[in-house]
């Protein structure tokens, strides 16, 4: 069987924890911050993890990490 071809653009937006799970940034957080409260963006920035519900997908295209 040939090698699987990892997903560049989701190897750099994911990191895998110690306990296997996937670590994501938060969106929203690019542009447009006026109309956002402070509260709201000092949330965005913290890290936070997959849903499951989306995790099978994200084995397929992240294969090694």
């Amino acid at each position: 069987m040939p090698k699987i071809k990892t997903s560049r653009a989701a190897a750099k937006r994911f990191k895998k924890t110690g306990n296997g799970n996937l670590k994501r940034m938060k969106a929203y957080k690019s542009h447009i911050l006026t109309k956002k409260s402070q509260k709201r963006k000092r949330n965005l920035r913290k890290a936070t993890m997959t849903d499951s519900t989306n995790v099978k997908n994200m084995k397929k295209i992240l294969p090694y990490i």
